[in-house]
């Protein structure tokens, strides 16, 4: 068994590689440490447990309940609710812990477990190795020290969640939307009630498209993966921008009035300009990772704003903005996190953010994504190889050498391996498409020879 937690806690095919047991065990465990952390001292705990609308997710949100509170946890279930509302509902209602059921982007027969610590965000690093220790100890027999009696945790819905997520939203937004008409893609997820309820409430018009979980179609050719019918629907209703998330609706990505997507890249751009002009762009810095478009780094200079890039992973834009108090960052797959606002990556608050922007400036979505010109980058997903070979193979490292040569100062490759997925991402951007394709190509085929 390899390392369970990946950049965005556990995630497998459901039923398969994420089990019952796995995610019962997995919470006694997360319970257990945080204890043992002092997380709990002097109060009884409570934890908040959400998920996506997957199948799975039903017998797995049972799981992960019995485990905390047999493990003398109170739980607060709050049922279907984006990533983001959970990690708000974890911080608002005081609870010690949050639980999101769900895997984002993956197909329907994956899920995940993602835990939030107190106050809504991400668990450390060294607190989910140390959950994964004390789950493996106890899966080989040890047993655990169970509360009895009075001591078991109490299970009860909390059937408030949407309201005070909807009304957070609300309250956070510069200007009402009056006069906006929005298609928004729900990718039959989590988002598919809430998302767009705030957009009404802010007084869009709205349009929705995969906006009808049956369990079964989440991420199923919609959302911030498939943008296809979110370009064609934002055309046929002549709408000003779109929005398309994905099924835990921790990411935007959207579409101007033509049917042009809009990535997030060019959401950052749009936000951390309207930002500075309200003053709230602490230290006028923006925080993006290594895959971020070279166009982006250039507009972000060319406006005279700072930007800071990490490692790939929304968690580690998180990690520099808290370390740092910076207040804006993401990743051009549309995880955006407005971090006076929300722990996490927002899809909802990000759209209703570029929405308030086109309402108080009068211009077009594509106007102000215009501020920054996307130089052409191609990537190519290379699936049933060694990952964990992307850094020593000396195969490779020639491979990569020979590109870097090729393209000189006008592009970059990037390799990395997924967190999430078991597969090498290969990145190239050139200041010409076909350039920029036929050496992703070629990398591509080296790290099919090398690591296959």
């Amino acid at each position: 068994m390899g390392r369970l937690f990946g950049t965005d806690g556990v995630r497998g095919v459901a039923n398969a590689d994420l089990t019952a047991e796995l995610a019962l065990g997995l919470s006694v465990a997360a319970a257990h440490v945080l204890a043992e952390a002092g997380t709990f001292e002097g109060h009884r705990p409570t934890a908040v447990v959400g998920r996506d609308p997957r199948a799975s997710g039903e017998f797995l949100e049972a799981a992960v309940v019995a485990g905390l509170a047999s493990a003398g946890v109170d739980v607060l279930r709050v049922g279907v609710l984006p990533t983001p509302a959970v990690a708000h509902l974890t911080g608002s209602l005081g609870a010690d812990l949050g639980v999101m059921l769900s895997a984002s982007h993956n197909a329907m027969p994956d899920n995940g477990i993602k835990f939030f610590a107190r106050g809504g965000h991400k668990l450390a690093d060294e607190l989910e190795d140390r959950i994964e220790s004390v789950y493996r100890q106890h899966r080989t027999g040890e047993p655990w020290d169970r509360p009895t009696g009075a001591g078991v945790g109490r299970v009860r819905d909390y059937g408030r969640g949407a309201e005070d997520y909807v009304a957070h939203l609300l309250s956070v937004l510069p200007n009402r939307l009056d006069g906006l008409k929005v298609v928004l893609d729900e990718a039959h997820g989590a988002a598919s009630h809430v998302s767009p309820e705030a957009f009404r409430r802010a007084g869009a018009e709205v349009v929705t498209i995969g906006a009808d979980p049956d369990g079964l179609n989440i991420n199923d050719g919609c959302g911030s993966t498939h943008l296809d019918l979110l370009k064609a629907a934002v055309v046929e209703h002549g709408a000003d921008l779109g929005i398309a998330h994905d099924g835990d609706a921790d990411r935007c990505l959207a579409v101007d009035h033509t049917g042009t997507e809009v990535d997030g890249d060019q959401i950052l751009a749009v936000l951390a300009l309207a930002m500075r002009e309200a003053g709230t762009l602490r230290g006028d810095t923006v925080v993006a990772t290594v895959m971020s478009n070279l166009g982006f780094t250039l507009a972000m200079e060319r406006e005279g704003l700072r930007l800071v890039q990490t490692a790939v992973g929304d968690r580690y834009v998180l990690e520099e903005m808290k370390e740092r108090g910076y207040a804006l960052g993401g990743e051009q797959s549309g995880h955006v996190i407005v971090l006076d606002h929300a722990t996490t990556g927002d899809g909802t608050l990000t759209g209703l953010l570029l929405a308030a922007r086109v309402a108080a400036t009068g211009r077009r979505l594509a106007d102000l994504a215009g501020v920054m010109e996307r130089l052409p980058q191609v990537l190519i997903n290379v699936k049933d190889v060694d990952k964990s070979r992307v850094k020593t193979s000396a195969e490779l490292g020639i491979a990569i050498a020979d590109a870097e040569r090729a393209l000189g100062a006008t592009g970059r490759v990037l390799l990395r391996p997924s967190g999430t997925e078991p597969l090498v991402r290969v990145m190239v951007e050139a200041a010409d498409i076909e350039q920029a394709r036929t050496v992703a190509g070629q990398l591509a085929d080296a790290v099919k020879a090398a690591l296959g």
